[in-house]
């Protein structure tokens, strides 16, 4: 039995789909009947990487401003529809799992098109217009977060998929090795900064300023690859321990190292600090509505929120919240009992489900 998994653009659609993939593999189900769908973005790169064949197809994005090159994006949809269709009849495909993004509907119109099932999963707080489409005639509908089922009729709370490392993660257990990694001592306090992927200017210059100043606690620093060499050069003269990182394989030794975190509030990074029981402050890219996810964490005592215009007293939220070690303490016990472990299991059951016939 086959399947395809529509994940592209960036890694909060492509990592909860890996996940999603761990958890099948486990279960007997063989690579080689695992498909992806994208085009020539992240997915380009990661998905090979993983060991998964790749549908990849000529694809691009709606333009939010007005844009000649919207005027051509029908046709781009349905030449990618075709070859998608194709593909999942010449793989004998049973069911599809589509994670929102640009692949989205393309992959849908394909499904619907060869009578394949398929199965929406939204990772965000607030549904993109992709899913919002393609939740009409889905097999069944999935969320993160319970705000998105109030957008999404039918749709089912699961949390987000995550790797069953950061799932199992004790960070008590692997505090002292993580923080030997950063070359840190095993006590006192430390503060994780990210700011996603490629980095975040305005989370990066707060903290630089804050890192400045003497008497601050060590700090780990997820900076993104374009910005490791300037950050580096003023962690050099730093006071306190400060270390940059430009890129971080090892996500489980950041949240054992790290006291707390400070970083935007992407869905798979909200659904990461709630997993493995982590305090964080949270700045969300307001661009994207990722308010949405952040309130998730700060409405059951998780975390707490700096607006980027506030950005400046980004410092004393981290001082405050570091000199109270029984808040901390009770941000990590709210996060943990707001995570949603099985969320890749509910998933690869609804995938599993749709292609036998089930509702998925």
């Amino acid at each position: 039995m086959s399947y395809a998994i529509a994940a592209a653009g960036t890694g909060g659609h492509i990592y909860p789909a890996l996940a999603v993939v761990e958890e099948m593999i486990t279960r007997g189900v063989a690579r080689a009947d695992i498909s992806f769908i994208g085009a020539d973005r992240l997915e380009a790169t990661v998905i090979p990487e993983a060991g998964h064949d790749l549908i990849s197809v000529e694809m691009r994005g709606l333009r939010r401003s007005l844009s000649i090159s919207n005027l051509s994006l029908p046709f781009v949809v349905r030449r990618a529809a075709r070859t998608i269709a194709a593909e999942l009849e010449r793989r004998q495909v049973r069911s599809v799992l589509v994670m929102g993004g640009y692949i989205t509907i393309p992959s849908v119109i394909a499904a619907r098109r060869s009578g394949v099932p398929y199965v929406v999963h939204e990772q965000n707080g607030r549904p993109g217009l992709a899913n919002r489409l393609a939740a009409r005639g889905a097999a069944s509908v999935l969320v993160a977060f319970p705000e998105a089922a109030s957008k999404l009729k039918g749709a089912t709370v699961v949390g987000n998929p995550l790797r069953r490392s950061l799932i199992d993660l004790d960070r008590a257990a692997r505090r002292e090795s993580a923080r030997a990694r950063y070359d840190l001592e095993a006590t006192g306090l430390v503060v994780g900064v990210m700011g996603g992927s490629q980095g975040a200017a305005a989370i990066n210059g707060a903290v630089s300023r804050y890192a400045e100043r003497s008497n601050r606690p060590a700090l780990v620093h997820l900076v993104g690859p374009s910005h490791g060499d300037a950050l580096l050069r003023r962690a050099s003269g730093a006071s306190v321990p400060w270390r940059i990182v430009p890129f971080e394989k090892s996500m489980e030794d950041f949240y054992a190292a790290c006291d707390l975190v400070v970083c935007r509030s992407g869905a798979s990074t909200v659904s990461e600090l709630a997993t493995t029981a982590t305090p964080s402050v949270l700045v969300p890219l307001e661009a994207v509505a990722q308010q949405n996810n952040a309130s998730y964490l700060v409405d059951c005592g998780a975390a707490v929120v700096v607006r980027q215009q506030d950005i400046d007293t980004l410092g004393d939220t981290i001082d405050e919240l570091l000199a109270d070690p029984r808040r901390l303490a009770a941000m990590g016990d709210a996060a943990l009992r707001a995570s949603r472990p099985r969320a890749a299991a509910a998933v690869a059951d609804a995938l599993i489900g749709a292609a036998n016939g089930g509702p998925g």
